[in-house]
């Protein structure tokens, strides 16, 4: 049938909107830098520094200076060769400027200026510009400084030399100050800037990073150097756990072009370290060279293993799990170009990397267990310790592969599951306690939402060995209830449930339990959390009513918000404020309306920008060592507004 064509439904070259210059980014600046709240703010700074550390890697620079200034704008020095100042030859204007203004534009194309490169897509710093209210650049090269600067993307004054330098002295200085048209959030957080300058320093040894924070009284400032690269950076992972052998296995070789530094550790811990880079990007979804790294140790160790005569007594081959049990490793590769692959385009693709990374672990690693027979024995006995537990929990592990619907009368009591059976449009709440668990089954949706109450705490993954976890029922309960498998074994494919939410109760207890089990997830379960599968709960704290009205309340100055406004009514009826300290104290009604209800509630998705952070919070809050545990509770207890109830 013909349809009448009015002014909205026309679709011609005039509806084509063209976005010039950098008002893409501007436009849209998720795409370029992830988000406009946090994550994104912080974003701007690493790209800054990463030009910085580029010029370190192509050997130009040694020294990077970070400030946070007091309004929360950013400046950036290094001492390398100064962003090219003369006109480019096709666009006629300044390299500086073609740099700060034309996306995809950058020296990392050209591989003369850069082998390598951590910068993937030359929009760096051209984003940070666009994104900024104010970006200010200042170069010093060829005996003078020139300076410009910019307004939101587009240039404010010409660049012209303001001074003369010596002919030595050569660098470049980028000040700029994030845009409040764009930025949901414009305060910096120190220790996320920290924590990235130390991972920085670690993986390119000898280059000094200072970061100065100007909004501190006194001012406060550290300088990152590491003069022994990734061997350095294991010992900081290892800090709080105690080492098996006093010295850092190291690796460090190029090999068919490609750059590889390892470093790798054991501890008498039972939880795996492995962290994996490519060019300085942190590749937290692995690919090829974690590949061909782990399925080469695991070769290199069950090698020597057979050779010495370890493994006739069990007469079993050791697996993957095994020589990693206790593991803090960090692999860095150079890769001249990277193919990145991944929801989040942090998994390396390039096939050559993971035969070239297997060839050097065989024979370098194999070589340093010849060398070393005592550091060998103590890894090996590591691993046959480990696959004895294995052995001993096997049972119990092939209890977990179930990928069947849980037979609820081998656990009565435990899951009421729900009737769909698509997981993409299933969840699961693991609720605190019996008496929730009963509200949340009366109260929740039965088509898609299933429960699972749990009695008490679960076991602390971070001090249990893999047998002593899986004998543990709860946590059974969970790997069978998801049907995923742990560890090795795991398959996301086979996920039951894909929103696994934590409800526990807003107290002391139930910020424990909650804790216990994102140790549990984070360890043994991680890529659920990289799924984006796990949430947390958002029960109110507060109900307030006044007759036949009734409010929740999140926080306190909600509460205070409601009472008042209820209470400046007829003065006929008294405002009750009830404080929840639990879940069980709400009915099904109350718990569907305020935590369950998908059009109402609130649930918080549990991400994880950085892994190595993660990793050293759980092992300070978890593990074994008191110390540390003590001093972040000293640090932090100003922090804590209501400690319980």
């Amino acid at each position: 049938m013909a349809k009448s064509e009015s002014s909205n439904d026309r679709y011609d070259a005039g509806q084509i909107q063209v976005l010039k210059g950098l008002e893409a980014v501007r436009k849209r600046p998720g795409m370029y830098i992830g988000s406009t709240s946090e994550r994104g703010l912080h974003h701007l700074v690493f790209e800054v520094v990463d030009n910085s550390i580029d010029e370190a890697l192509a050997g130009y620079a040694d020294r990077i200076a970070v400030t946070i200034h007091a309004d929360n704008s950013i400046t950036v020095v290094d001492n390398g060769r100064g962003i090219p100042v003369d006109a480019h030859p096709t666009e006629k204007i300044p390299g500086v400027e073609l740099a700060m203004t034309v996306l995809h534009a950058g020296g990392k194309f050209d591989k003369s200026s850069y082998k390598v490169s951590g910068g993937l897509h030359g929009v760096g710093v051209s984003v940070v510009n666009a994104l900024s209210e104010e970006l200010k650049v200042w170069v010093k090269r060829d005996g003078r400084e020139h300076y410009m600067d910019f307004v939101r993307g587009d240039t404010r004054s010409k660049l012209k030399v303001i001074n003369r330098v010596a002919a030595k002295d050569s660098g470049t200085t980028v000040w700029f100050k994030p845009d409040p048209l764009i930025f949901t959030d414009l305060v910096y957080q120190y220790d996320i800037i920290a924590l990235r300058m130390r991972e920085l320093s670690f993986l390119n040894k000898g280059v000094t990073i200072s970061l100065t924070d100007e909004r501190d009284t006194p001012v406060r400032s550290e300088t990152f150097h590491a003069k022994g690269g990734l061997r350095e950076m294991v010992q900081f992972l290892n800090q709080n756990r105690k080492s098996l052998h006093p010295e850092v296995i190291y690796i460090e070789t190029e090999r068919d072009d490609i750059g590889i530094e390892i470093a790798m550790q054991y501890n008498d811990g039972y939880s795996e370290m492995v962290f994996s880079f490519v060019n300085n990007i942190n590749t937290h979804e692995g690919g090829t060279h974690l590949t061909g790294y782990k399925a080469a140790l695991t070769r290199t160790i069950n090698a020597y293993a057979a050779k010495g005569g370890f493994l006739k007594k069990d007469n079993f081959t050791l697996s993957g799990d095994d020589v990693r049990e206790g593991l803090t490793a960090v692999l860095s590769v150079k890769v001249r170009e990277p193919q990145f692959e991944g929801q989040t385009k942090t998994k390396l693709g390039n096939s050559e990397v993971e035969g070239t990374v297997r060839t050097v672990v065989n024979e370098m690693l194999g070589g340093y267990l010849e060398e070393h027979p005592r550091v060998a024995n103590i890894v090996i006995e590591k691993a046959v310790s480990a696959a004895r537990a294995r052995e001993a929990a096997r049972k119990a592990r092939d209890l977990t592969r179930k990928k069947n619907a849980l037979d609820v009368s081998a656990l009565p009591g435990k899951l009421a599951d729900c009737s769909l059976s698509d997981p993409a449009l299933c969840e699961l709440y693991i609720v605190e306690g019996d008496s929730a668990g009963g509200s949340a089954k009366m109260g929740r949706e039965r088509s898609f939402q299933a429960i699972l109450p749990l009695r008490g705490k679960i076991l602390n993954v971070e001090r249990a060995r893999i047998d002593k976890v899986l004998s543990n029922e709860e946590i059974r309960t969970i790997i069978t209830a998801l049907g995923t498998g742990i560890k090795d074994d795991f398959s996301i494919d086979h996920a039951r449930y894909h929103k696994i939410i934590l409800m526990t109760d807003a107290d002391v207890d139930g910020a424990h339990i909650r804790t216990l089990l994102l140790t549990f997830f984070f360890r043994q379960m991680q890529n659920l959390i990289d799924a984006g599968f796990i949430y947390i709960a958002q029960p109110p704290l507060f109900r307030v009513a006044r007759g036949k009205e009734e409010y929740y309340a999140y926080d306190e100055g909600e509460r205070d918000a409601i009472a008042t406004r209820l209470g400046n009514g007829d003065g006929k009826a008294t405002v009750n404020v009830q404080r929840y300290k639990g879940l069980g104290e709400m009915n099904p009604e109350q718990l569907w309306r305020t935590t369950m209800d998908p059009q109402t509630r609130t649930i918080l998705k549990v991400t994880m920008d950085d892994a190595l952070a993660a990793d050293l919070l759980f092992q300070k809050l978890m593990g074994d060592e008191v110390e540390p545990r003590r001093d972040f509770i000293e640090a932090n207890a100003r922090f804590v507004s209501n400690l319980d109830v």
